[in-house]
């Protein structure tokens, strides 16, 4: 089985995907191939589109998959047919999955404040004033370099995005200066601006601060579905609610299409300020 395994992270990596996306993207093909050597007996070569088919709804059910997570590990399942075994892929024998769309948690301005202002861990809370401050994606904090911090031009650079394409993202006043803070009382980095304590010539690993955001949801006490992600769509919820357009947001954020960016029309609270039902009006009109 690792040899397949081995071919397959070859054949990713060529297509310049991050470590981990690359592991998340082996742990899918690893249930498959262990479904194959448990219930079948199979190599991956001798499989029919039934053994993949029965492989789908046993791992799904195993692992409480949602159907968008299935609809992703079709197409790795669909890349490892193409690229490693060099078979010809048919979509009509596993079509994707319909899947409702949920809009996200987004946390208030008061909820924000009161998760930031009780950190007492200075890495914790200049990693997620960033994400918040400039709405940056975890992935791009974690590969923040120092120099990528331009107080004379209030910017950060950022070179890793997910779309691969680089852009300038706002640096807040008061931003800068709990990084500023973080900066001196974590031994002044020079390279990356959160490195690993044990090899500093690495970023910090991407599993750091969810866990600390876990951690801190414990002490507070709070039952709230609150992760990395949610303080970039506060970042955008908040602007959108503060009158910044959707364009400016937009470029802000990264996106490569203004439609990621409406979801904040819809997560903001005054979307609907000034908008009258039609059957208000109808009422009215009728001094009812």
């Amino acid at each position: 089985m690792q040899k397949y395994i081995d071919s397959f992270r070859e054949m990713i990596s060529l297509r310049g995907l991050t470590d981990h996306t690359i592991r998340s993207y082996t742990t899918y093909l690893t249930a498959y191939l262990e479904f194959l050597a448990s219930q079948t007996d199979k190599k991956p070569e001798e499989a029919t589109w039934q053994d993949m088919r029965d492989a789908m709804r046993f791992i799904q059910q195993q692992r409480s998959l949602s159907d968008r997570t299935m609809n992703a590990m079709i197409s790795q399942l669909r890349f490892f047919t193409i690229y490693v075994l060099h078979k010809p892929w048919d979509d009509s024998q596993l079509p994707k999955r319909r899947f409702d769309t949920y809009l996200p948690f987004v946390p208030s301005k008061d909820e924000v404040w009161t998760f930031i202002s009780s950190l007492s861990d200075l890495k914790q809370k200049a990693m997620i004033v960033l994400l918040y401050s400039s709405g940056l994606r975890i992935g791009e904090v974690r590969h923040l370099k120092c120099a990528d911090i331009e107080h004379s031009k209030m910017r950060i650079f950022i070179r890793s995005s997910k779309n691969r394409s680089q852009r300038y993202a706002i640096l807040s006043d008061y931003a800068w200066n709990v990084i500023l803070a973080y900066w001196r009382n974590h031994g002044k980095p020079t390279d990356w601006l959160f490195p690993q304590q044990r090899d500093i010539s690495r970023p910090i690993n991407h599993s750091f601060l969810p866990r600390a955001i876990r951690e801190h949801l414990a002490v507070l006490g709070w039952d709230k579905p609150f992760n990395c992600h949610c303080f970039r769509h506060a970042f955008g919820t908040h602007l959108y609610e503060n009158g910044t357009d959707l364009l400016t947001i937009k470029n802000l954020l990264g996106h490569k299409s203004l439609i990621s960016t409406t979801v904040y029309v819809h997560l903001a609270h005054n979307s609907f300020h000034g908008v009258t039902s039609p059957f208000d009006i109808l009422m009215e009109e009728r001094n009812v």
